[in-house]
């Protein structure tokens, strides 16, 4: 009996063990899944602000300010495109940097803190580091989506006029995650939300969109203000999305360091990020 036990009992590791090799294996991907499913409860909020936001903002900034942009200054404002085709880059890259902020905050705080969920997948067999990629996949996901839908408007309103204009999707994506790791990292850290999360909303991302080159070239505005734009991964992607939307003239040395400075944004907060996540898991 004794021996019968002892088989079963062994039968019973084996088949525990072998159940715990696609988490260990997939785990950020069970992760993302989760995150995915969550968002299902607020696809109809992702689907008005997805497509709503760049039927407003492009159609506020081609008929709106653009036409007054233009009868002033004519249909060549700025780099000798006209003002749309100037700030819709822009635009998508901002709506971009705005969907990370929104996935990388509030839905972090939830897993360690509101709704521990990230407790509960680290005592399963997935790493914390896999917790952090999952969300990070999800939200590649949602940004790939995001910009491509706005994409779609630009081309629909005519502000593309460059052939290589769809790498802007993936620049856009790129500034998103160059955003987003860094919040991402930061909320990581936080025991409380006491109203740091809306001190960055307020204080961070929306002087950064003010003052990145958004909406006028970042040297219309004073010398001592400029150096905000250099640090913003904002204005990074906005000019490297304007070099593919529509040909700005840009030297290649100014390129590669928006490209360099946005990924190693990106890289280098999202393993703090999963460094953070372990120690507070695992203490």
């Amino acid at each position: 009996m004794s021996a019968e036990t002892g088989v079963g009992t062994s039968g019973d590791a084996r088949e525990a063990l072998a159940a715990a090799v696609r988490p260990r294996r997939f785990g950020a991907w069970y992760v993302a899944e989760h995150r995915f499913r969550v968002m299902r409860s607020y696809l109809q909020t992702l689907l008005v602000t997805g497509f709503g936001n760049p039927l407003v903002y492009l159609f506020a900034m081609g008929v709106g300010l653009g036409s007054l942009i233009s009868a002033n200054t004519g249909p060549n404002a700025i780099d000798g495109v006209s003002y749309l085709a100037f700030v819709a880059p822009a635009l998508l890259c901002t709506a971009a940097v705005t969907v990370a902020s929104e996935e990388f905050t509030y839905p972090v705080m939830l897993g360690f803190k509101w709704n521990p969920t990230f407790f509960g997948m680290n005592a399963a067999p997935i790493a914390p580091g896999q917790i952090i990629d999952g969300i990070v996949i999800s939200v590649i996901a949602r940004l790939l989506g995001t910009s491509i839908v706005y994409y779609a408007f630009m081309l629909l309103f005519g502000a593309v006029p460059g052939p290589w204009g769809w790498v802007t999707v993936f620049v856009a994506t790129l500034a998103g995650l160059a955003f987003g790791a860094p919040v991402m990292a930061y909320v990581a850290t936080l025991e409380q939300d006491t109203g740091q999360i809306a001190m960055l909303m307020r204080f961070v991302l929306l002087p950064m969109t003010l003052f990145s080159g958004t909406f006028f070239p970042l040297t219309n505005m004073p010398d001592y203000l400029q150096w905000i734009g250099w640090i913003s991964p904002l204005w990074h992607a906005t000019e490297l999305s304007r070099v593919f939307a529509y040909g700005s003239p840009e030297p290649l040395w100014l390129t590669i360091v928006h490209v360099v400075y946005l990924a190693a944004l990106a890289v280098v907060f999202w393993l703090w990020a999963r460094r953070i996540t372990g120690r507070r898991l695992n203490k």
